[in-house]
């Protein structure tokens, strides 16, 4: 096993499946259990999951919403995914909690470093909600503030992609894949692999982001056992 205690980055769209919106079961049902597995291979996992299939702040602001309020919508949607996942993980015995990074208690616990920690470590999924509390902060920053934070080995972000490609591969049939790159040469080219101040953060405290395909059902696993099925981005 590669890593002791991993950040697990999700996507809010990947949450979506088929439907086009909301929280599609199945997919949820797949990632507890990939989770879950993970889990019993004992390493401690902290999960921040993005909301895009519930409401996306920025674009909110240009439908003419405060991009303040916008993006206080958007973290909301992220505790709305994040107990929709603390659900599915209970329902197949997966000890987790949720915490929050604005006041909501009963819904979740605030939250703060050492909690995650000390919950991880008896074995729990830690799962951390409401991006940073912030607005003009994205959930991506927000993961890269929580890996930092609890000493992740490193930020696994599942996306609907297989890695980072020269270009979006969903567009442009010619774009070719990296397996490993710079957090320079990410920033230099554009790549939307994060927002820049996400990748900015985690090459400042060096901790490394493996990009990979969680819509696949078993690539968690792979990814742990050091198989080379995403890009590794690295100082």
């Amino acid at each position: 096993m590669k890593f002791k205690r991993i950040l697990l980055k999700l996507s809010g769209e990947s949450l979506m499946g088929e439907q086009g919106y909301g929280i599609d079961v199945k997919r949820l049902n797949e990632y507890a259990e990939q989770i879950r597995d993970a889990r019993g291979k004992g390493v401690q996992i902290g999960i921040v999951i993005g909301g895009g299939n519930i409401f996306r702040g920025l674009s909110g602001a240009g439908k003419g919403f405060d991009r303040v309020k916008g993006d206080q919508m958007g973290m909301c949607a992220t505790v709305i995914n994040s107990l929709a996942l603390s659900s599915a993980l209970g329902a197949i015995g997966v000890p987790n909690r949720v915490l929050t990074a604005i006041r909501m208690e009963p819904i979740g616990e605030f939250y703060s470093k050492w909690k995650a920690i000390e919950a991880m470590e008896k074995g729990e999924v830690v799962i951390m909600s409401a991006g940073t509390g912030n607005p003009y902060f994205t959930t991506d920053t927000g993961s890269s503030l929580r890996g930092i934070e609890i000493e992740a080995d490193v930020m696994l972000k599942g996306t609907r992609v297989d890695g980072v490609y020269t270009a979006d591969p969903e567009k442009d049939p010619t774009a070719t894949k990296f397996s490993d790159i710079t957090y320079d040469e990410v920033i230099a080219r554009g790549l939307k692999v994060m927002d820049i101040t996400a990748t900015a953060m985690c090459k400042q405290n060096n901790l490394p982001i493996y990009v990979f395909n969680m819509d696949v059902v078993g690539n968690l696993a792979r990814v742990l056992e050091g198989e080379e099925i995403g890009t590794y981005v690295h100082a």
